[in-house]
């Protein structure tokens, strides 16, 4: 399983990939197809929840719910601390205006596109 939508255009370093015309995390790759798979299960089932709370105005089972989708993000590494060493994070930045400015101006009208 990849840690990156396939597709969505994904940087160089299999870091980020554009969505939105923004940078997001990719999940951590070292984790096992087994191990982001239950993760991805724990992060829909919490999204799930969220919903469900919006839908019944209970804003305690919402924070709640949100709270399982964040602990869940940061299991996959898309927040919390970074998976890989060094370097700054640029999740949620345009690509324009980050260190991958070189890498985005160089793709196809249509792999911006898909990442727009």
């Amino acid at each position: 399983m990849s840690s990156c939508p396939d597709h969505l255009p994904s940087t160089p370093d299999g870091r980020y990939f554009v969505h939105g015309g923004r940078l997001w995390r990719c999940s951590n790759p070292s984790l096992s197809d087994d191990e982001r798979a239950r993760l991805v299960s724990e992060l829909m089932d919490a999204r799930r929840a969220v919903g469900t709370a919006k839908r019944a105005d209970d804003a305690d089972a919402e924070r709640e719910a949100r709270a399982r989708v964040h602990d869940a993000k940061v299991a996959l590494g898309e927040r919390g601390p970074t998976w890989w060493d060094g370097d700054d994070d640029v999740n949620r930045h345009a690509p324009e205006n980050t260190p991958y400015a070189d890498w985005w101006a160089g793709l196809s009208d249509n792999e911006r596109a898909a990442g727009a």
